[in-house]
């Protein structure tokens, strides 16, 4: 049983590993995901703003490894473009997006509060 669960993980993280190699995007998203944490760090966030950020982060990679596996499916299954192909890929790209957008909204609004007392307001 143990055996089967590292594999797992072993595929998982292979997964992960050919996604930050191939997509720009996911690898801004770390690096976003990074920059969260360290400044959470150093304004000493509550647990439940790092609950938060948390989550919101995490659901944006996710749905970027997501829309990467889509992708990936559309182009082996309709390798001529198709109109449907392309709108499933943009499709997939605003769901991206919605929650980039959303997790920059909880960030501001979690962040603000404190990078206003530090700089004195």
């Amino acid at each position: 049983m143990l055996r089967k669960f590292v594999r797992s993980v072993k595929f998982a993280w292979a997964g992960i590993v050919l996604t930050a190699r191939a997509e720009q995007s996911f690898r801004l998203q770390l690096l976003a995901a990074l920059a969260v944490g360290v400044l959470g760090y150093f304004l000493k966030l509550s647990r439940a703003e790092w609950a938060l950020l948390v989550v919101v982060a995490v659901s944006v990679l996710v749905l970027e490894l997501l829309n990467s596996a889509v992708e990936r499916l559309v182009d082996l299954f309709m390798p001529r473009m198709h109109q449907y192909a392309e709108e499933v890929k943009d499709i997939m790209a605003g769901a991206v997006f919605v929650m980039s957008l959303g997790a920059a909204i909880v960030g501001v609004i979690i962040f603000l509060p404190h990078l206003m007392t530090v700089w004195g307001y």
